[in-house]
């Protein structure tokens, strides 16, 4: 993970950032961003790229319903763990951090562990009113967890070499277990269109086919995103 690199000032107070932006303000041309990334910064760019492969692929499944295209939409959030890992070691190998890799970083995890999780739960069947805002509050407690860390990382305990002590909630990326159940469910057939998916619908209010309906299933997705947003939970860096 690409983390800013600030210096205190003459007086001891954390350095503003306006030094580190100046490098984007000082470039001209039409393609002056792309010239600024570093190695880092591409690195954590494919992790968005595979994110994002994996909503084209959960989008295809449901025009093709050729199961081959969920199975790749299940794969490419992994690829995607692997340049989330692989970035921050690119950054101390390269010696190299910037703003703008923090802001890349938070937001290509958003992508690969937070919608495309989302879509790929409602490409296997959960689709009602209520699993869609169940689905919603998640990615949304994701994007609130990603802000936390941003505005936050330097608050947490460090250890000797610097990095923080643990995580404050679920990291984002541990939603990639959840992308590994419904994978197992996709190879047991146990999504919709074939045996259905597990635990079935539970109608909260109404009629069977209404506003009520939700699947058992999405409250795994609602306790995720509440854990993912605790303050209290702790969880132990690796």
């Amino acid at each position: 993970m690409s983390l800013t690199q600030r210096k205190p000032s003459s007086n001891g107070a954390p350095d503003s950032g306006v030094a580190a932006l100046q490098q984007y303000d000082d470039t001209e041309g039409h393609f002056s961003l792309v010239r600024s990334f570093r190695l880092a910064d591409l690195v954590t760019i494919m992790n968005g790229f595979c994110g994002s492969f994996s909503l084209f692929c959960s989008a295809h499944y449901l025009l093709s319903k050729d199961v081959a295209h969920l199975h790749r939409a299940h794969i490419f959030p992994l690829a995607g763990l692997f340049f989330d890992f692989f970035d921050g070691k690119v950054a101390r190998w390269r010696q190299s951090s910037s703003l703008l890799g923090q802001e890349l970083d938070s937001l290509a995890d958003l992508i690969s562990f937070g919608v495309a999780p989302a879509v790929l739960a409602f490409a296997i069947g959960l689709r009602t009113v209520l699993d869609m805002t169940v689905l919603t509050v998640f990615i949304c407690c994701g994007l609130a967890r990603l802000a936390r860390f941003n505005a936050t990382v330097a608050l947490v305990p460090k250890d000797a070499t610097g990095k923080a002590r643990y995580f404050e909630g679920l990291p984002i990326p541990s939603s990639l277990a959840i992308v590994g159940l419904m994978a197992f469910w996709t190879s047991k057939g146990w999504i919709e269109g074939k045996d259905g998916v597990p635990g079935g619908v539970l109608t909260l209010w109404g009629v069977p086919g209404g506003t009520g309906d939700v699947h058992v299933v999405s409250a795994i997705f609602g306790v995720w995103a509440a854990m993912m947003v605790s303050k209290t939970l702790r969880v132990p860096k690796p």
